[in-house]
């Protein structure tokens, strides 16, 4: 470049931004590059706040602070809200406070809606405009951006043309109708008033390739970026593509872990860091989490799928030490091999490596998160069963938080069932909002209305081998009458049970199981049969826990009232 253009170029950055006095130079010295560890990891998580939390975005979030943790590096949360138009109220208080609850908070940037720490910010957007400007001055000094008078309509003419001619659209070549104006009339129609944006000056070729070495995928051919795209909008503000090639240098992020889907921009991306002359942060772009849909597989949609939204699995009641276990399977495929190993280690403790990472979308699996989910609940006592529901409950189900802590003893007792000091746990429980469709028999109303809505379970089958014999309405009236006229609340669990096949016996059930297992043609059934529809009486269900546990939950009276309503109306 000569001598002469070089002072138009000066001229029309002066034009264009007359009260930027600091350099790209003085940006470089007042953001330093950090002090940390050789090999350490600056990751960050910088959404749009357009709305809710997406599943996708907390995987993200996931393998980008695990990387800078395990590296002795620095994980920021940066909000990216130079469009106005599509901001959400409130998003940016959502984000928080979710990653907060799945334990990513991050060390740096956005801390709340009114909060942030570290040395690198503003963490906003918004806030970062003399950043932008102060870069996009330098580009016009070096020839490499330039004044575009088109207006809306004029580019959607030429897209038009592109379309129906067939051509790759955009604003790139021949289509670029302000990229070889020159820089005195440039110059002359800004001094006149005539509205501009400010566009890059590309200098690739879609008919030629280039590469870069994708952190987890290794080497990716791709297409030059040719188009001359939009840096900084009639508003002031940039878009995407220039304020994370200023943000992400000025932050000094060293690797960019973000979606799939942002491949097709990564050419944009290294001629813009090329042209400001910024060193390149490593790009790592992970799976998409995809879902099924019929016979094929789609991306998790926003629109169409309740799972997509983080917000699903916190009012479900999932705690989020499961789903954050559960997307870390997804994220590396040796995990569930060391979590096996290792089944008490922390998360922390384990290494995550980006060889193992799949380049392939992953298959959202609620069954594979409800195993891992009831595992987690399976490890909880009763006091921590109780605190983690009461404090799912006050925040997502007033109902259910009212009859659990309307009773704490009574709650604790019913929660402590086949739990404290079990040598078996119960696994039944996969998520908060489980509570109270598994523990209803526990509350009169609930039972009642099971009862009213759905019938008895009394229609019961003794299956006994060969075949399956229906126990006749008045034989289980039998049982029951006579069980009302023995039961005896104080009894110990031994001679309670020792109590139940004394009744088994006198309405002829065998109350000797091998001799009932070589002859069942012999006998109406087992002692087990005669404790099944004391069972179904008590909580009207064939499958639960122990049933003397339950009953001395419930109490002598409550017990006897069931029996008896029981026996009235079958």
């Amino acid at each position: 470049m000569d001598n002469e253009l070089k002072e138009k170029y000066l001229e029309l950055a002066n034009l264009i931004f007359p009260d930027v006095k600091e350099t790209v130079n003085d940006l470089e010295k007042k953001y330093p590059k950090r002090n940390l560890p050789d090999g350490a990891f600056v990751t960050r998580f910088a959404p749009s706040p357009t709305g809710f939390l997406h599943t996708g975005a907390l995987f993200t979030s996931l393998v980008n602070k695990k990387l800078a943790l395990q590296t002795g590096g620095v994980f920021f949360l940066r909000i990216e809200d130079t469009d106005s138009k599509r901001e959400v109220k409130g998003s940016i208080k959502l984000f928080t406070d979710e990653l907060k609850k799945f334990g990513l908070s991050p060390m740096e940037g956005i801390l709340s809606e009114t909060e942030e720490t570290g040395e690198y910010g503003p963490y906003k957007q918004s806030n970062r405009a003399d950043i932008y400007r102060i870069c996009a001055k330098y580009l016009i000094e070096k020839g490499r951006a330039y004044p575009c008078f088109c207006t809306p309509e004029m580019l959607s003419a030429t897209h038009d043309a592109q379309e129906k001619s067939k051509i790759v659209p955009g604003y790139y070549g021949v289509y670029a109708k302000c990229r070889n104006i020159s820089v005195d009339e440039s110059i002359e129609r800004i001094k006149k008033g005539e509205k501009y944006i400010l566009r890059f000056r590309s200098n690739g070729s879609h008919l030629k390739k280039t590469f870069f070495i994708d952190g987890c995928r290794g080497k990716i051919e791709i297409a030059e970026n040719d188009q001359d795209i939009v840096l900084i909008k009639s508003d002031g503000l940039p878009t995407y593509h220039f304020a994370h090639v200023c943000d992400d240098h000025f932050m000094r992020t060293t690797h960019v872990i973000r979606g799939e889907e942002w491949i097709p921009s990564v050419p944009i991306h290294l001629e813009l860091f090329n042209a400001m002359n910024f060193d390149i942060p490593t790009y790592i772009h992970i799976p998409l989490i995809m879902i099924k849909d019929g016979n094929s597989k789609r991306k998790l949609s926003k629109r169409k799928d309740k799972e997509a939204a983080v917000s699903y699995f916190l009012q479900a009641g999932y705690p989020t030490d499961a789903v954050i276990e559960y997307l870390m399977t997804l994220a590396n495929s040796d995990y569930e091999m060391w979590r096996n190993k290792n089944k008490d280690k922390d998360i922390s403790e384990f290494t995550f490596k980006l060889n193992k990472m799949s380049s392939a979308g992953s298959l959202l699996d609620i069954m594979k998160l409800n195993d891992i989910s009831k595992e987690i609940i399976a490890k909880m006592d009763s006091k921590e069963l109780l605190d983690n529901v009461l404090c799912w409950a006050k925040e997502y189900d007033n109902y259910t938080y009212d009859k659990i802590n309307s009773n704490l003893d009574y709650s604790k007792k019913m929660f402590a069932l086949e739990r404290d000091g079990a040598k078996k746990i119960r696994k039944d429980i996969y998520k908060w909002e489980d509570i109270m469709p598994t523990f209803f028999y526990f509350f009169d109303d609930l039972y009642n209305k099971d009862i009213e809505e759905n019938g008895y379970n009394f229609d019961y089958l003794v299956n006994d081998g060969n075949q399956e014999i229906k126990i006749d309405s008045n034989f289980t009236k039998k049982m029951l009458k006579l069980y009302i006229e023995k039961y005896d609340f104080s009894l110990d669990k031994e001679a309670w049970f020792e109590q139940v096949k004394e009744c088994a016996s006198e309405v002829d059930l065998c109350t000797d199981m091998k001799e009932y297992k070589q002859n069942k043609d012999k006998y109406t059934g087992s002692t087990s049969d005669f404790a099944g529809a004391i069972r179904i009486a008590i909580t009207n269900r064939k499958n639960t826990p122990d049933i003397y546990s339950i009953m001395q939950i419930l109490g002598r009276d409550e017990v006897i009232i069931r029996l008896k309503s029981t026996l009235d109306k079958i």
